[in-house]
């Protein structure tokens, strides 16, 4: 799973998940670009940051159209708060929506003539909140269902010279993982939760990130990928265990 010599652009690629499929990618052997709306507070080694908005569709126009070349698109950026649907307006959550399904949708727009030269690659960062209810972050959830369903219609529209694919990803331990779990018993009282016991490292993601960007996927296209650790337990099942208990 080499990727030896190719470009790729990670948006959302200074933290978290995104420096994680960042640092696969150069070990993987590519030239990787970063791109958020500020610099990351520790240097990712062999990737180089540009300043970007990818909700701002000028610029994202104009970063793309820079480029001298592009195999490999990862959108990533995204994420939301935690926010019942009637805690806010409608536009608040809609900016939501902009940040997870028209940012991505933009910036495959513009990237497309360097991807369609190259017989390149998108790889969509969905989450498992795209087919699951998710109360508290409805918006976010509805935004990442929109974002899989665009994967697949976009990979029947641009085959063969364009693959897209999606890694639904499931929870991930992050620097910012105490904001979601709160502290280490928090994050233990949920990895039980898990099939697989733990929560996923962001190396893990950006392993299959690096798949999907490569040859080893060449005939995979309008996939999505579980990258969850199994999901989640049904809570009928805890339920009727400890009835059967008592």
């Amino acid at each position: 799973m080499e990727l030896k010599g190719r470009a790729a652009v990670v948006t959302g690629g200074t933290r978290g998940v995104g420096a994680g499929i960042a640092r696969a990618f150069v070990s993987a052997g590519a030239h990787v670009m970063v791109c958020a709306r500020r610099p990351p507070e520790v240097p990712l080694e062999g990737t180089e940051f540009v300043s970007l908005d990818v909700r701002d569709p000028g610029a994202v126009r104009d970063f793309f159209t820079a480029l001298p070349r592009l195999d490999v698109l990862v959108n990533n950026a995204g994420g939301g708060p935690f926010r019942p649907l009637a805690a806010a307006d409608a536009e608040r959550h809609a900016r939501v929506v902009e940040l997870n399904l028209l940012a991505p949708l933009t910036a495959s727009l513009a990237a497309y003539e360097h991807l369609k030269r190259s017989r390149g690659s998108v790889v969509m960062i969905g989450s498992v909140s795209g087919s699951r209810p998710s109360p508290g972050s409805a918006a976010y959830g509805a935004a990442k269902a929109g974002l899989e369903n665009l994967a697949r219609s976009m990979a029947v529209e641009w085959a063969p010279d364009v693959r897209v694919n999606t890694l639904v990803v499931g929870m991930v331990r992050t620097e910012l993982a105490h904001l979601h779990y709160g502290d280490e018993d928090g994050v233990d009282a949920v990895s039980r939760t898990v099939p697989l016991g733990r929560l996923a490292e962001p190396a893990e993601i950006g392993a299959a990130a690096v798949f999907l960007a490569s040859d080893a996927a060449a005939y995979i296209t309008g996939a999505s990928l579980l990258v969850h650790g199994g999901g989640e337990r049904p809570a009928f099942l805890d339920a009727a265990t400890a009835n059967k208990e008592t």
